[in-house]
């Protein structure tokens, strides 16, 4: 059965960035958002198996399926490549996640950030495809897509290999356009020319589009008081056609009442906004920073518990501003409380699953002897 995208809100809540005290998911917090983003209309839900360390999917059935009608909202989960040893691990995990969200199916499930290599090897060798496609014909899975951080080559070979693959999930955003190690305007085109419904994570870069240069954000505020600078990266993805839904990990009620308020009464860019944000996009590749989306998966294997995406966000924050005495003492509690730069003995856990691939042993290395 097609997707019928129309009765998919434009807005998906990413589970992936939930609010936190002392350490662990906020539940009562999460069930006051979950409650505002239904009640405004909203009712896609992404997560996965390694979120939140396996918790996220906990989450989402104490703060949605316990608490909503089953058919009132749908719920998207993700099978990971590098958690397997075989294939009986698809069946093992697929199970667990069943009882980890209290569901008897999902409405999306997806194998999780198909990319060039590792990841792609193990579900063509563990015969994942074949497996997934039994659950969808035992009513298990609605329907059938892919995460993706790989080329585009290897996307379209995947899609030619896998005609069953009914949505594709991509990194896109204006900043990630033609970036050359993402390439997410050749995804974007690859998956428009094919009619394929898209789902778009990090549209804001893990929050770095929120937070911008000076200059940026003085051109956006002229241009429109009345918005948040989030709202244009938001706006951005949101304006391009095909596109299905649009996860935002909201951690905070201030982050999902922005966002609400972008898509309750959704605004495309006007041609002059397009003009400004492509402006925008000069500025900022203009500005050496690391491409670091604070997705945490290089965390949890990290033998000397080095906060890796904290220490590249006080990293980014002092290549725009150089004094900035907040993003240096940010620095030094964050290495306080965990491993520094300079602990890294370069075992490669972190590169190994890192979605964007950056060279994270040879950037900590050169973090280590600057501050």
């Amino acid at each position: 059965m097609a997707i019928d995208t129309s009765q998919v809100s434009k807005l998906g809540f990413g589970l992936m960035r939930l609010p936190e005290t002392d350490g662990k998911i906020d539940l009562p917090q999460v069930c006051h958002m979950v409650d505002k983003f239904i009640e405004a209309g909203f009712n896609y839900f992404d997560t996965a198996y390694v979120y939140h360390s396996g918790l996220s999917e906990v989450a989402a059935r104490e703060a949605l399926v316990k608490r909503y009608p089953r058919d009132s909202f749908y719920l998207a989960t993700k099978l990971p490549a590098w958690e397997m040893q075989g294939p009986e691990d698809n069946e093992r995990i697929f199970q667990e996640q069943l009882e980890r969200c209290g569901v008897e199916y999902f409405d999306f499930y997806l194998l999780h950030s198909i990319e060039d290599g590792s990841n792609h090897d193990t579900y063509e060798k563990f015969g994942s495809w074949d497996w997934a496609k039994v659950k969808k014909e035992a009513g298990q899975i609605r329907h059938l897509g892919f995460s993706f951080h790989g080329s585009p080559e290897l996307l379209e070979d995947v899609l030619d290999r896998h005609p069953e693959v009914e949505f594709v999930q991509i990194q896109l955003n204006y900043a990630d356009w033609t970036n050359p190690l993402v390439r997410s305007g050749r995804l974007y085109e690859i998956l428009h020319e094919r009619n394929i419904p898209m789902v778009i994570m990090e549209p804001v870069k893990g929050g770095t589009l929120a937070n911008l240069p000076e200059q940026i954000t003085d051109m956006y505020k002229e241009a429109r008081p009345d918005k948040s600078i989030a709202s244009w990266a938001l706006r951005f993805v949101g304006s391009l056609p095909g596109i299905m839904t649009i996860l935002s990990g909201m951690s905070n009620e201030a982050q999902m009442e922005d966002n609400l308020s972008t898509f309750k009464a959704f605004e495309p860019l006007s041609a002059e906004e397009s003009a400004l944000v492509e402006k925008a996009s000069e500025i900022w590749r203009s500005i050496p920073q690391i491409g670091c989306t604070a997705c945490r998966y290089c965390c949890d294997g990290c033998p000397m518990q080095i906060n890796i995406p904290e220490i590249f966000r006080a990293e980014n924050t002092l290549r725009i501003y150089p004094d900035d005495w907040r993003a240096k003492g940010y620095y030094r509690t964050v290495t306080e409380a965990g491993g520094k730069p300079a602990d890294c003995i370069g075992c490669g856990q972190c590169e190994s699953v890192c979605p964007q691939h950056l060279p994270i042993i040879e950037l900590l290395q050169e973090i280590s002897g600057k501050y």
